[in-house]
C-alpha cells in the first residue's frame, strides 16, 4: 500500500546476517560451525563451563580478599612451608584461600576437557577440502595456558604480600581469559551474522578499548580501598575517594559509547550487534547501582562481590559487542 513501508522479510540480509557485496546484489551467506562429531559435540558445554567456571573464580578471588583471607596460606605453591593443604592453625582464613586454590584444579579439569574436543577433530581431518577448523584449538589453548599463567601471577601476589598492582594484574588477566571464552563460545554457536558498517565498527571497537579502561580503574579504586585481602598489605597510596571519581567519569564515557553503538546498530539494521550493545548496556545500569550504593554505604562486603560479579559479566559483554562487529563465517 502507499505509504507503507515494508518490512523486511525472511531473505533480507541485514536479519539473516548475509553480506551485500558492493555494486552487486547477490549475498554472501555466512553461517555458524557446524558441530557433527562427539568431541565436537562435547566442545559446546565444555565452551560454556569455560566461561562460567572462570567467571566463577573471579567470584571466589573476591571472596578470598572481601574476607581478608589473601594471606590463609601464607607460601605459594604450598600453602605453608611445610603442608600443601591448610590446617586448623591457619583458622577460617586458610580454608578460604586454601577452597579457592582448590578451584583452580577444576578449572584445569575443564580446560584440558575442552583443548582434547578442540583437538580430536584437527588431528582426524588434518587434510582435505573437510579440513577441521584450527580456530577453536586455538582459542581453547589460549584458554588452558592462561589458568597457569594465573596460578603463577597468584603465587607472585602471595610472595609480594599482595601488593595491589600484582592482585590487580591477576584480576585484569581472568578478565582477559573470560573475554577469549566469549570469543570460543561465540565462533562455536554464534548465529550468522555480516560485518558491521564502518561507524558500527569504530563505536563497537571504541566500546571496547574504553571498558577495559573502566575495568583497570576499577583494579586501582580497589587497591586504593579497605579491602586489601589481609589487614597488614599496603595500598596503592592513592586517595581512594579521587580515585572512585576518576573511575565514574570513565564509566559515563563508557555507557555513551555503548549508547552510540546501540543507536548506529539498531539504524543499520544489525540485530546481533544491537543485542550485544543492549545486554551490555543492561550489565552497566546494574554496575552503576550497585557501584554508587556500596561507596555510600562504605563499601559493604556482600556489595563489592556483586559488583565483582558485574565486572566479569561487563568484561564478557565487551567481548561480545567487539566480537558483534565483525562476520560470522562458516567452517568447513
Amino acid at each position: 500500500m502507499r505509504g507503507q513501508r515494508p518490512g523486511p522479510g525472511p531473505a533480507d540480509p541485514r536479519r539473516l546476517g548475509g553480506r551485500r557485496h558492493r555494486g552487486r546484489g547477490s549475498v554472501v551467506p555466512v553461517g555458524v560451525t557446524t558441530v557433527t562429531t562427539a568431541p565436537a559435540r562435547l566442545l559446546v558445554p565444555l565452551a560454556w563451563a569455560n566461561l562460567v567456571a572462570n567467571i566463577g573464580i573471579v567470584i571466589t578471588g573476591g571472596a578470598v580478599r572481601l574476607t581478608g583471607s589473601g594471606l590463609g596460606c601464607p607460601t605459594w605453591p604450598r600453602c605453608t612451608d611445610e603442608s600443601y593443604v591448610a590446617h586448623g592453625e591457619l583458622g577460617l582464613h586458610g580454608a578460604i584461600e586454601f577452597g579457592n586454590r582448590l578451584l583452580t584444579f577444576v578449572l584445569v579439569v575443564i580446560a584440558i576437557g575442552c583443548w582434547l574436543a578442540a583437538l580430536l577433530p584437527v588431528l582426524r581431518d588434518r587434510v582435505g577440502p573437510d579440513r577441521a577448523d584450527r580456530r577453536p584449538l586455538l582459542l581453547s589453548t589460549i584458554i588452558a595456558l592462561g589458568i597457569p599463567a594465573q596460578a603463577v601471577i597468584g603465587g607472585i601476589t602471595v610472595h609480594t604480600d599482595l601488593n595491589p598492582w600484582v592482585v590487580a594484574l591477576h584480576l585484569l588477566v581472568s578478565m582477559a581469559i573470560i573475554g577469549v571464552c566469549v570469543l570460543l563460545v561465540d565462533h562455536l554457536v554464534g548465529r550468522p551474522r555480516a560485518w558491521a558498517d564502518a561507524s558500527s565498527r569504530r563505536a563497537g571497537v571504541a566500546t571496547f578499548l574504553a571498558g577495559w579502561v573502566v575495568l583497570y580503574l576499577g583494579t586501582v579504586v580497589t587497591g586504593s580501598g579497605p579491602h586489601s585481602g589481609d589487614e597488614d598489605s599496603r595500598r596503592t597510596g592513592l586517595d581512594p575517594g579521587a580515585m572512585s571519581h576518576v573511575h565514574a567519569w570513565a564509566v559515563y564515557v563508557l555507557v555513551a559509547l555503548t549508547i552510540a553503538t546501540l543507536v548506529l546498530a539498531r539504524r543499520h539494521g544489525n540485530l546481533p550487534l544491537r543485542n550485544a550493545a543492549l545486554a551490555l548496556l543492561a550489565v552497566e545500569a546494574v554496575q552503576g547501582v550497585i557501584g554508587y550504593t556500596q561507596y555510600f554505604l562504605d563499601l559493604p562486603i556482600a556489595l563489592v562481590l556483586l559488583h565483582m560479579l558485574g565486572a566479569a559479566l561487563t568484561a564478557a559483554g565487551l567481548a561480545w559487542v567487539a566480537v558483534s562487529t565483525r562476520a560470522h563465517r562458516p567452517t568447513r
